[in-house]
């Protein structure tokens, strides 16, 4: 297969994704004459780029899936989330078939765009609206992963950054250490690519890891760090049967996956499958299947884990617009286990465009 490029951000490469907008009318719903019979008839529309923090890997994720797509003889289109987008919708002669968002961050995993596809009646790839956002929060996704799903996760409190002003930081921080201990994790609770996340092992760190957490986001989930092995574990869903990829151990240089080495090449490890006990791997699987039903999502996901020193998986949180570059876990997962990905993300498309799906 030739090698792609990758789009990155820059001016040059924005311009590759779709415009559209040439005044036409506006028609609730319309629906195209005729439906689609094979691949090259089949319009799939794939939105990317946004203006969240993570802008960039969404590109880098919509176009290598598109990529894919073409070379299984797709008819693939792009499109930025800007104000020419519901013009694009539902004019009849740009309107897709199915909708693929690679939006990652706000707007793209909070389900908003979800619910905008949902209005429009357009069927996409990917978990609903509602359910996008209860993953998004990752305090409510793991209370209720510990309440429903009866999984373990570790401990943690969530604080604004108003308590921290109101209270005294150095009060706060202090209770965190005491009550807690060290170490700790700090992140924002809505959020991708670890970013604003950071590791806390003495507690002089802390006050800078707020600080880093807080030009992320107005909420901190200040979690206890678990010792163990880090992994992820993907699920596809084809024609509602679940397909649970081998788990993905992550080995990072300074113990931490975060955004650097999530989108650098070389300096990180993978294991595919994790080097675990074969019943912890069952073990894994079984939780990232109990995340994924318990949190109502579908088509697509990626739950992220702590295995802790007894073998046990600790929830840290669901994705459901996991990253697809070629850097990224899932693909990486569905390789590992004899994929083809044009393949794979074709019957995906075929899977959903096959479902009368009842969104709203």
């Amino acid at each position: 297969m030739a090698q792609r490029k990758e789009a990155t951000g820059t001016k040059a490469e924005e311009t590759a994704v779709t415009r559209a907008g040439n005044g036409t009318s506006r028609k609730k719903h319309a629906r195209k004459s005729a439906s689609p019979t094979s691949r090259g008839e089949t319009t799939i529309l794939i939105i990317c780029g946004g203006l969240s923090h993570e802008r960039d890997v969404s590109l880098s994720s919509g176009h290598r899936v598109g990529g894919f797509l073409e070379d299984a003889g797709w008819k693939v289109r792009f499109h930025d989330m800007d104000s020419e987008l519901l013009s694009y919708l539902s004019d009849s002669r740009t309107r897709p078939d199915i909708v693929w968002p690679l939006l990652h961050g706000a707007n793209g995993e909070d389900g908003s765009i979800r619910d905008i596809l949902e209005m429009e009646d357009l069927p996409y790839i990917g978990s609903r609206a509602k359910a996008s956002r209860t993953a998004w929060s990752k305090p409510i996704a793991k209370n209720v992963v510990r309440k429903l799903g009866g999984l373990h996760t570790p401990q943690s409190v969530t604080l604004p950054e108003s308590m921290f002003r109101e209270l005294g930081a150095g009060k706060v921080m202090d209770l965190l250490v005491e009550s807690l201990g060290l170490p700790l994790f700090v992140k924002p609770t809505m959020g991708g690519s670890a970013l604003g996340c950071t590791l806390v092992t003495d507690a002089k760190q802390l006050p800078q890891a707020m600080v880093g957490c807080f030009a992320y986001g107005d909420v901190a989930l200040v979690e206890k760090a678990v010792k163990g092995t880090e992994i992820s574990v993907s699920i596809i869903d084809i024609n509602g049967e679940p397909t649970v990829l081998p788990p993905l151990e992550i080995v990072t240089p300074n113990g931490t996956y975060d955004y650097e080495a999530r989108y650098t090449p070389g300096p990180t490890d993978f294991y595919i499958p994790a080097r675990l006990p074969e019943n912890v791997l069952e073990a894994a699987k079984n939780a990232a299947l109990a995340a994924h039903r318990t949190l109502s999502l579908r088509d697509i996901s990626r739950t992220d884990f702590i295995v802790d020193t007894e073998g046990v998986p600790q929830f840290l949180e669901s994705n459901v617009a996991p990253g697809m570059t070629d850097t990224s876990l899932l693909p990486k997962a569905a390789t590992a286990a004899g994929y083809d990905l044009a393949d794979l993300y074709s019957r995906l498309v075929e899977s959903v465009l096959g479902q009368s799906r009842a969104d709203r």
